[in-house]
């Protein structure tokens, strides 16, 4: 889901196992020259859709690194098939009113671009949420720092 931390945790987990960080969407701005706002305002959220699922299995790929997909990247199917094969996943989980507080000033969002934002933030969470759950493991990140979060993260990949 965006706005729980996954960039920031990633890099954090990234350098406390020497592993390297990939950050999805950060790939597909750089590539594309724009914003994944620009990309969905300009080519719409399919095409975005269809860039992110070619450059997540190319990153799948990749050993020994840390991966941020997108918040809407498990959805896919594909993705998501390929993230069973190839790697552990966990599911950042934040409490609405959390992702609320995270997000509310934030225009980056193409998918929050709405009138009222604690109804479309609890709706999309509602539609991912049993997608997410078929994530190998779950956090609830809620009551948790960072550095928490990203020891648990590693105890639950060592007993896997």
């Amino acid at each position: 889901m965006m706005g729980v931390g996954k960039s920031t945790i990633g890099k954090r987990l990234a350098r406390k196992l020497k592993l390297k960080f990939i950050d999805v969407d950060k790939i597909i701005e750089k590539k594309e020259k724009k914003t994944i706002s620009e990309i969905f305002e300009i080519r719409g959220e399919e095409y975005f859709r269809k860039i992110e699922q070619k450059i997540t299995l190319g990153v799948f790929k990749k050993n020994n690194s840390v991966i941020a997909l997108g918040g809407g990247a498990f959805i896919n199917p594909t993705i998501r098939k390929e993230s069973e094969n190839s790697s552990v996943s966990f599911w950042l989980d934040l409490k609405l009113d959390s992702l609320f507080f995270r997000l509310k000033n934030l225009k980056k969002r193409p998918l929050l671009k709405q009138e009222n934002l604690k109804e479309t933030i609890n709706k999309i969470y509602s539609e991912r949420k049993k997608i997410y759950n078929k994530s190998d493991f779950r956090i609830r990140c809620s009551s948790m720092s960072v550095n928490q979060i990203v020891s648990k993260i590693i105890k639950l990949y060592e007993h896997k």
